[in-house]
């Protein structure tokens, strides 16, 4: 059990926390839920959190234009079909889906599913019965989805169909969802590139969630080599001019469906890729409390800002007459408020909520309801960021290590990857050769390395470190790498360099040259047999 002690004041019992996701819970419910209620932070932003949202499974959110392989790409994971699934070349998923892991395959529709307390979605009843009517989550006993929950997303539509009126604030959704999962993928089509009005207005919501987006160019076996090159670039042209950051987007390249590539030539690019997005997503589970504890942190900023707004929205409105004039000149001059906060306070201009969006809520609102300043409500969630979240993030790792053998992401499209010939580098570069029925891999070579040794001019059947650096130098790898294989070749450990060990040092080079990485240590079938009495 890992947990820490808090004081809540004067001679009360200390509370024990046993996890992270606990702490959590019990300090938004103590200590910022009364400031956001408050300064009635719920009817600006996201609705406040249940238990569900700290002890939910970690969730991935898929948003793409339709017919980009969303559907597939869950399908593609599962390796099998899970309930509700269409997929197809026009718009056929037109529902929220939450898959989800349970004992038997069902679905259960949204309206149910918001009344379950058990699972996170209570709060998304804000949205009414248009949107209801279109969630549901499909529930699978499949392995994959144990530690994870997947969301799968209507297509985003282009042309005339973007016109068309879904019922319910779509891009609130998508709003509502993002702040609130681990990972969100935006998945384009290489054929499909073009980045509709509806497509940029979800984009353009997701700002302030940069650190959980990942970009897939899915369907690239469809191209070749030349036009791959010309469509990346084209992607993140019109990426650059959506997504406003100075860091570049992360973009996995690749072709997630079970069928056969029909240009073969960046085969070992989608396999890298795709292991790329395989560890990251199989990571989720172990990151899911710090990224709760990260997004009830950046939570606990935007509830204080918003404080400081409402607080001084209020001091400055009269006390009896032309008070509707004054909250129009105060909206008006919103971005003078902004400043002074910012002055006063010293916030950072980062911190502001959107200024256009704040004016939309705040001309709805009775400012002669809104609330002072507290300072000591002010003071307990600054001393929660200073002292509690500190204790929590100590508790981070000895939580990660014992949970970590539980929380993983397995099965599916993961197994297939993880052992045998086709796990993730198998038989390539160091680990060539690796249960082969061959006694030697460097034999294969081994008379072309022979030739090299000998134009050495070997003494008693070895060379010196001096000599053999001469001829490993013209393979131009930096001085570290050499020395390292330099390490790993002089099995003997006598400084010099016999007959094998100067063929199993060109064999690693080599390794180095194809773009492989060497061993920490020399794997059992690179040990020359000649010296397998030192391997020990």
């Amino acid at each position: 059990m890992f947990s820490w002690l808090r004081k809540e004041g004067g001679n009360e019992a200390p509370q024990v926390f046993r996890t992270v996701a606990e702490g959590l819970s019990n300090l938004y419910k103590e200590v910022l839920l009364p400031l956001e209620e408050e300064y009635l932070f719920h009817e600006f932003n996201s609705p406040r959190l249940d238990d569900s949202d700290f002890f939910a499974k970690p969730m991935i959110l898929l948003i793409g234009q339709y017919s980009t392989g969303k559907t597939s790409f869950i399908r593609y994971l599962l390796e099998n079909d899970f309930p509700g699934m269409r997929i197809g070349p026009e718009p056929t998923t037109d529902r929220f889906i939450a898959v989800m892991h349970g004992d038997r395959d069902a679905v259960i529709p949204g309206n149910a599913l918001i009344v379950d307390p058990k699972r996170q979605f209570r709060a998304l009843s804000k949205f009414g019965n248009a949107f209801l009517n279109r969630f549901q989550c499909s529930v699978s006993p499949n392995s994959v989805i144990e530690n994870i929950t997947i969301v799968d997303t209507p297509g985003i539509l282009s042309g005339q169909k973007q016109r068309q009126d879904r019922g319910y604030d779509f891009v609130g959704v998508l709003e509502w969802f993002a702040e609130r999962v681990d990972r969100i993928i935006l998945l384009f089509d290489a054929h499909k590139l073009d980045i509709s009005d509806e497509f940029r207005k979800c984009i353009e919501a997701l700002r302030g969630q940069d650190d959980k987006i990942r970009i897939v160019l899915n369907k690239s076996d469809m191209v070749d080599n030349q036009q791959l090159m010309r469509v990346y670039g084209a992607l993140m042209w019109s990426l650059g001019k959506v997504i406003r950051t100075p860091e570049t987007a992360r973009v996995y390249i690749g072709s997630f469906w079970d069928q056969p590539l029909k240009y073969v030539f960046n085969r070992r690019l989608f396999e890298a890729e795709e292991q790329d997005l395989f560890a990251e997503i199989q990571s989720l589970p172990k990151n899911a409390a710090l990224r709760k504890l990260n997004d009830l942190i950046k939570r606990s900023r935007h509830a204080l800002v918003h404080a400081y707004i409402i607080s001084t929205l209020r001091r400055d409105m009269p006390s009896m007459f032309g008070k509707e004039n004054k909250k129009m000149q105060l909206i008006n001059n919103l971005h003078e408020v902004y400043r002074e906060i910012e002055r006063t306070y010293h916030i950072s201009p980062g911190d502001f909520p959107p200024m256009g969006r704040m004016k939309e809520v705040l001309k709805d609102q009775d400012f002669s309801k809104f609330h002072a300043l507290k300072p000591k409500m002010i003071e307990k969630v600054e001393n929660m960021l200073a002292n509690d979240m500190t204790n929590l993030m100590q508790m981070l790792p000895a939580e990660e290590a014992q949970s970590a053998p539980e929380k993983v992401v397995r099965g599916g499209a993961f197994a297939g990857t993880e052992q045998g010939p086709f796990a993730a580098g198998q038989g390539e570069g160091a680990d060539y050769g690796a249960g082969e029925l061959q006694e030697w891999v460097v034999e294969e070579h081994k008379t072309k390395y022979d030739k090299l040794f000998f134009e050495l001019g070997p003494i008693d059947g070895k060379v010196s470190g001096a000599t053999a650096k001469k001829q490993m130098v013209q393979s131009k790898l930096p001085n570290t790498v050499l020395g390292r294989i330099w390490k790993l070749s002089d099995v003997d450990r006598d400084g010099m360099l016999d007959q094998d060990e100067f063929a199993l040092a060109q064999h690693l080079m080599q390794v180095k040259l194809d773009g492989h990485e060497l061993p920490a240590n020399l794997p059992p079938h690179l040990i020359p047999p000649s010296k397998r009495g030192f391997s020990s």
